[in-house]
């Protein structure tokens, strides 16, 4: 069985989604690892930065996104049309080894949710709503994945910001997560904020299956070429080496490179679409230091 790898952080515009899909893509083509991408933000930026707008809107078309996944736990059929085989686009950017799992721009309705697990309370008699919900949220993307786990190395789940259900779930369902990082103060807030909501998630959680995610990494993008040698850099690293240690950051740091913005406009990853530029050489070494690490 290979590991499911959760990128979050609490704060958007930190580069989760091109950590992601880079990562993704060095692991199938430098490694030879079977890869998954799941995307679980209603933003799609995973998807689109692997298939185009035109594929996504026939896909969608067929309900083969995660969605009608989704659809199949919130109000199964006796018989479902679509696998989650189905719904996997193989081999994206002509990429043998690299699969994705289409996210959707209308993901789950929270209200929706909570009014099918209260029906559930119900009928089991269950006094306690949150048991429920716990199990709900523990349960949800671990299930849907158990058909094709054992068939990946690595299955990367691209989470929202924030702390919705899905991301909940993802990192319930997760082996290790990644931090993707800017050294900022903001984004330094969002590392605490995730780091506590994990610690609030393993503790309610507890009495029941012990959730047992950790730490890969915090991987720093640069916001800016000055920043490395400013006064603000330095205070924001203390800060997280005080936090976290040294051994919790990663070496590698992804730099400022307009080849890896604009590499979205080709619906491919920089380190496909512009192999050579500083940027994918970054993604290319991190993904080598994770790797060393695992």
């Amino acid at each position: 069985m290979g590991y499911v790898i959760a990128t979050a952080n609490m704060k958007g515009g930190v580069g989760k989604t091109t950590l992601t899909v880079n990562l993704a893509t060095c692991l199938a083509k430098n490694h030879g690892k079977r890869v998954l991408v799941l995307d679980l933000d209603s933003q799609i930026s995973a998807t689109l930065s692997l298939m185009s707008p035109l594929d996504f809107a026939k896909r969608r078309k067929q309900s083969k996104t995660f969605r009608y996944l989704i659809d199949e736990v919130i109000n199964p059929v006796p018989q479902a049309k679509l696998t989650i085989q189905d719904i996997i686009q193989s081999q994206v950017c002509n990429l043998p080894g690299l699969d994705l799992l289409p996210g959707d721009i209308d993901l789950y309705d929270e209200f929706v949710v909570s009014e099918m697990l209260h029906q559930q309370a119900t009928a089991l008699g269950e006094q306690d709503f949150e048991t429920i919900w716990n199990r709900f949220e523990r349960v949800l993307v671990n299930n849907i994945l158990k058909p094709i786990r054992q068939e990946y190395d690595f299955i990367l789940l691209d989470c929202a910001p924030g702390y919705n259900l899905l991301t909940r779930s993802a990192l319930a369902a997760s082996d290790f997560y990644i931090l993707p990082a800017k050294p900022e103060p903001l984004s330094v807030v969002g590392i605490q904020l995730l780091e506590r909501r994990i610690a609030q998630l393993k503790d309610s959680h507890g009495h029941e299956t012990k959730i047992d995610i950790k730490m890969l990494g915090i991987v720093f993008s640069m916001s800016s070429a000055n920043l490395l040698t400013g006064r603000y850099y330095k205070q924001v690293m203390h800060r997280v080496v005080e936090d976290f240690g040294v051994e919790k950051i990663c070496k590698v740091q992804i730099p400022v490179d307009v080849n890896v913005a604009k590499a979205v406009d080709s619906f491919m990853p920089a380190v496909l679409n512009a192999p050579q530029s500083a940027g994918s050489k970054a993604f290319f070494q991190l993904t080598q230091e994770l790797l060393q690490k695992l």
